[in-house]
């Protein structure tokens, strides 16, 4: 992946991240919200592998060099700004008598994972910003 600006591409994964939890949590939000609506199927967002692969630029729509001497392909497939993340249905084990397949606890479990992971990443992406402030004021 080529090095663009001062962070290189740290920023553009870490910003996609935080869009990408973001759009999970609604789809969490909305799986509590409909705990009690008949015939309701849970759903996700699943991004992490689709992420890793544009990252390491294995996306969709990208060339794989299989030998050294191929000319690599130089198209956005494959980026990280592409990744949109796929929606999956996430039923519980035990569906309810009305068909919701909602099950609250695991639903809780998973929004706190993913805020968990919200917050770390808004971590990293803070670190970022202080060492270019720091760079930026001379090391003072």
């Amino acid at each position: 992946m080529p090095v663009k600006g001062i962070f290189g591409s740290t920023v553009d994964i870490l910003g996609k991240t935080l869009d990408l939890r973001a759009k999970n949590h609604n789809h969490i939000a909305a799986n509590i919200a409909n705990a009690e609506t008949p015939g309701y199927m849970p759903t996700r967002l699943s991004f992490e592998a689709e992420l890793k692969d544009a990252v390491n630029g294995k996306g969709v729509g990208r060339g794989a060099l299989t030998n050294p001497r191929h000319i690599p392909f130089k198209g956005k497939g494959g980026s990280v700004e592409e990744v949109k993340g796929t929606v999956v249905e996430t039923p519980a084990q035990s569906v309810g008598v009305d068909n919701n397949a909602v099950e609250l606890e695991n639903e809780m479990g998973k929004m706190s994972e993913n805020q968990i992971m919200f917050n770390a990443t808004v971590q990293l992406l803070g670190k970022k910003f202080e060492g270019l402030k720091y760079a930026i004021k001379g090391g003072n």
